[in-house]
C-alpha cells in the first residue's frame, strides 16, 4: 500500500476539492509518491479527534485544518509542530508580506509559526441584490415601512428587510447558525456584543458576561432566532454551512456569515452567480460595524512522522498559484495576490472588498481557555433560545461558572 499524507480537513466541499487539486499539483510538481487520505470531519468530531483524542499528537494525522479558536489550545498542549525551523531551510513563497497581517498574527507570534493561513474570513452581510433591486419589492417596502429599501446599516434595519422578505414555505428574510457546538452561536453573540460597543474581556483577561450590552446583545439575538416572522424554525440544528446551503437554495434573502459562503456563490453554473452581493454588517445601538475575522490554517501534526512531506506539501499550497487555484474553487484566498487578480476578481467581484472588509474585523481572544469558555458561553446563548429566563440571570449565572472556572482570555 502507498505512503500516506493524513489530512483532518473541515467538512465543505470547497475544501475538499480544492486540497484534492492542490496535492495532485503538489504530487505532479515534485515527484512525491505519497498519496493523499483526506478526511472530511463537521466541527465537533474534528476537535473530538484533534484534540480530545489526542490525535494530533499521536500520530493518527499528519496535517490538520486548524480553525483559529484552537491554535492557543493546540501550542499549549504541544499538538502542532513549529513550521518557523523548516520555512528557515525552506521558505515559504513571500512569506510574511504576501499576507495581510490579519491573518497572521494569531499563529506567528514573531519567534514561532504554528501553521498557514488557508482559508479566509471574515464575517459580512450577504443579500440577494436581485431582490433589494427589483422595483416592485421596493414600492412594497415603502408603503409598509415608509422608508427606502436598501442595504440594512443598522440591526433594527436589518430586522424590518429580514421581516419584509419573509413569506413562509417561500422565502425567509435571514437565517442565523445556532447550532450549539461552541462556534456558531458563539460568534453571533460576539458580534452583536461588539456591535454594541461591548467588550468580551475586562481586567485581568477575565471575560465579561454580566454587562448592559452583553443583555443587548443576547436580547437581541435570541428573539431573531426565535421569531418565524423573520427566520425559518430548527435554527439550533443550522451550522454556518447548513445556512450557507439554505441561502444558496435561494430560500434566504440575507445573512450574516463568512465570505466564503458569498464566493461559492458566484462559482460557474450557480442559480445565484451575479444576483448577490455583500456589505459591512450592519452596527448596534450606539455601536459600530464590527466583523469577526476567524480562519483556518493548514498546521502539521506533533505526532506526524512524516513531518518533512508534510511541511513540503504546505509550503506548496501556500504558493500565489495554489492560493489562486484554491480561490477558484471556492476556498476563500489568503494571499494579497489572490485578493488583487483579474481572473478571481472576474469570477468572484467581492475579492476586491477584503481590503475594506479586513479593516472592521476583529479576532477572538487567543487563550488556551477560550474553547471552555466558548462552552460556557454557548450553553447560555442556548438557553436563552429554549426558554423564556431573563437574560439577566442566564448572563449572571454564565458569569458565575466562569469566575468558578477561573477562566481568563
Amino acid at each position: 500500500m502507498a505512503d500516506r499524507l493524513r489530512v483532518a480537513v473541515r467538512k465543505f466541499e470547497p475544501f475538499e476539492r480544492a486540497i484534492e487539486k492542490q496535492f495532485a499539483a503538489f504530487r505532479q510538481a515534485t515527484g512525491s509518491t505519497l498519496e493523499l487520505e483526506a478526511v472530511p470531519l463537521d466541527l465537533n468530531p474534528m476537535r473530538e479527534t484533534l484534540f480530545e483524542r489526542g490525535g494530533l499528537r499521536d500520530g493518527t494525522w499528519d496535517i490538520a485544518f486548524l480553525n483559529t479558536d484552537w491554535i492557543a489550545e493546540a501550542v499549549a498542549t504541544e499538538s502542532v509542530v513549529d513550521l518557523r525551523p523548516f520555512m528557515e531551510a525552506h521558505p515559504v513563497d513571500g512569506y510574511p508580506e504576501g499576507w495581510a497581517a490579519a491573518l497572521l498574527r494569531l499563529q506567528d507570534d514573531g519567534r514561532h509559526v504554528w501553521g498557514l493561513p488557508y482559508h479566509d474570513g471574515p464575517q459580512c452581510l450577504i443579500y440577494r441584490r436581485d431582490l433589494l433591486e427589483d422595483e416592485r419589492e421596493r414600492a412594497g417596502f415603502a408603503q409598509r415601512f415608509g422608508s427606502e429599501l436598501r442595504v440594512p446599516e443598522t440591526w433594527g434595519s436589518f430586522l424590518d428587510v429580514a421581516r419584509f422578505f419573509t413569506r413562509p414555505d417561500e422565502l425567509y428574510g435571514t437565517i442565523f447558525a445556532a447550532f450549539p457546538d461552541g462556534h456558531n452561536s458563539v460568534y453571533d453573540f460576539c458580534v452583536q456584543l461588539w456591535s454594541r460597543g461591548g467588550e468580551l474581556v475586562g481586567p485581568g483577561r477575565r471575560p465579561r458576561l454580566d454587562t448592559a450590552e452583553a443583555a443587548a446583545a443576547l436580547d437581541f439575538y435570541r428573539g431573531a432566532v426565535r421569531d418565524r416572522t423573520i427566520t425559518p424554525p430548527g435554527l439550533e440544528q443550522v451550522d454556518s454551512v447548513r445556512s450557507g446551503e439554505l441561502f444558496a437554495n435561494g430560500s434566504i434573502a440575507m445573512m450574516a456569515n463568512w465570505f466564503g459562503f458569498a464566493s461559492v456563490l458566484e462559482q460557474p453554473g450557480h442559480p445565484l452567480k451575479g444576483k448577490v452581493g455583500i456589505a459591512p454588517l450592519p452596527r448596534g445601538e450606539g455601536g459600530r460595524p464590527v466583523a469577526l475575522n476567524v480562519y483556518w490554517i493548514l498546521a502539521v501534526a506533533a505526532g506526524s512522522t512524516k513531518r518533512d512531506d508534510a511541511y513540503a506539501f504546505l509550503r506548496f499550497a501556500a504558493s500565489p498559484e495554489m492560493d489562486k487555484l484554491a480561490a477558484l474553487h471556492g476556498v476563500v484566498g489568503c494571499r494579497r495576490s489572490t485578493w488583487h487578480d483579474e481572473e478571481v476578481n472576474d469570477l468572484v467581484p467581492f475579492y476586491r472588498e477584503l481590503d475594506q472588509l479586513h479593516a472592521g474585523a476583529r479576532e477572538l481572544p487567543s487563550a488556551a481557555d477560550f474553547p471552555a469558555f466558548a462552552h460556557v458561553l454557548d450553553r447560555a446563548v442556548q438557553r436563552a433560545i429554549g426558554s423564556d429566563e431573563p437574560t439577566d440571570r442566564i448572563l449572571a449565572e454564565a458569569q458565575a461558572e466562569v469566575d468558578r472556572a477561573r477562566i481568563t482570555l
